[in-house]
């Protein structure tokens, strides 16, 4: 059943996050189009990001009522719905519609990122990080498909530009549900099942899982607030062609997904610590070097620097978050978890538009250097207080 299960769910998130990455490149310049200002034109991101963060809550309580795999296929369904709604909403060039519809088409995003936690239920607890790096390894595939697809398909349907992207973004959902019919719900042992319930401020007081949670949010909210400015800074500022821009995203993507091959063992070999360092090194490398200019170059290595520093962040705090916490209170350490990171994404999303219109391209990179600094203290408080309680161990023996 264990590999069954993260064999699905690695095809399913593929499927979904080939759709991600799609609106990732496409949202911003549909906003473009529809936006009363150009300063708008991130919205739609915005929107997506939101509907994730607003469901994340609403998602572990479904999944704990029903299990995961009714609430993974649901959400999935929902999300073609919406797709198909994005399309009708960029055929009567409707901003607010085209808004609500990648809204809800980011809530099935909430579902998607639980996608991870349950591929580490379906396995030993030395399995873990493995299992969430295969479940990511899926993502390979949207990294290439995403950006083709988009511009492949932008004139398949006769309702204005991007629309039969949009259709074929439905059809990748409804894909997924039916995959993810065929995953097996992870049965609780009876005593997690009837351990006592400690409270989420409990839960948060953990130094390793408020670490953990900080790393998803710095690679989450720095990811979604530089790679969604890139495109429109590469095509409306700079000039850049939609496939220059679609080559530079799908760098950013690979970057993104294929270290999941090696970061699970990484993570096994050296400990969670020392691969968020690595990832936190990773960004300041893309925010120092995007910072001092803006040729196809710099854009390529900046934005693949961004995409492994983020693999490593996201992989190896994920593992750290998964042992933080009792089996008993996944659903709501979880829920908590996917809240705070998905909605510093939302903000990121919603602000990146904002800034680059503001500051451009360069200043907005360096505004990420303090959220990296307070990340490198953490990561070092952590490491000191983990030294000490070896120390204690060792002389308690």
């Amino acid at each position: 059943m264990a590999y069954r299960n993260v064999l699905v769910l690695g095809v399913a998130q593929a499927a979904s996050t080939t759709a991600i990455i799609m609106l990732a490149l496409i949202g911003g310049l549909i906003g473009m189009n529809l936006a009363p200002s150009a300063q708008w034109a991130t919205l739609p991101l915005g929107s997506m990001a939101l509907g994730a963060v607003v469901f994340t809550v609403p998602a572990a309580w479904l999944m704990s009522k029903v299990g995961r795999r009714r609430g993974f296929i649901v959400s999935a369904l929902v999300a073609a719905c919406a797709a198909l709604g994005a399309v009708y909403a960029i055929w009567v060039e409707d901003f607010f519609w085209f808004n609500l519809s990648v809204f809800f088409v980011g809530a099935n995003a909430a579902f998607v990122q639980q996608y991870r936690f349950a591929a580490a239920e379906s396995v030993s607890p030395q399995r873990v990080s493995k299992a969430v790096s295969w479940v990511l390894v899926g993502s390979i595939v949207a990294a290439y498909a995403g950006p083709e697809l988009g511009i492949l398909a932008k004139g398949w349907l006769p309702y204005g530009d991007y629309s039969g992207s949009l259709f074929v973004l439905a059809l990748l959902f409804v894909f997924a549900a039916v995959l993810l019919s065929l995953l097996k719900d992870f049965a609780p042992p009876k005593r997690a099942s009837q351990a006592p319930r400690r409270s989420l401020s409990t839960i948060v007081a953990r130094p390793d899982y408020l670490v953990a949670v900080l790393a998803a949010m710095t690679a989450v909210g720095l990811m979604n607030f530089i790679m969604t400015a890139t495109p429109i800074s590469m095509h409306i500022d700079d000039g850049y062609s939609v496939n220059q821009a679609a080559w530079v995203i799908q760098t950013h993507a690979v970057a993104m997904f294929l270290p999941a091959l090696f970061t699970g063992q990484l993570v096994g070999r050296w400990g969670p610590s020392r691969v968020m360092f690595l990832g936190v090194g990773a960004i300041a490398a893309c925010v120092g070097l995007a910072a001092t200019g803006q040729s196809l170059a710099t854009y390529w290595v900046a934005l693949a620097l961004l995409g492994l520093g983020w693999n490593f962040l996201f992989i190896a705090g994920t593992s750290l978050l998964v042992k933080s916490y009792p089996f008993s209170e996944r659903f709501r350490a979880q829920a908590l978890n996917d809240f705070l990171v998905f909605g510093v994404g939302a903000l990121a999303n919603f602000l990146a538009g904002t800034a680059l219109d503001q500051v451009g391209w360069k200043k907005l990179n360096l505004l990420g250097v303090p959220f990296l600094t307070v990340m490198l203290v953490a990561l070092l408080v952590l490491r000191r207080q983990h030294q000490k309680g070896g120390k204690r161990a060792a002389l308690s023996r």
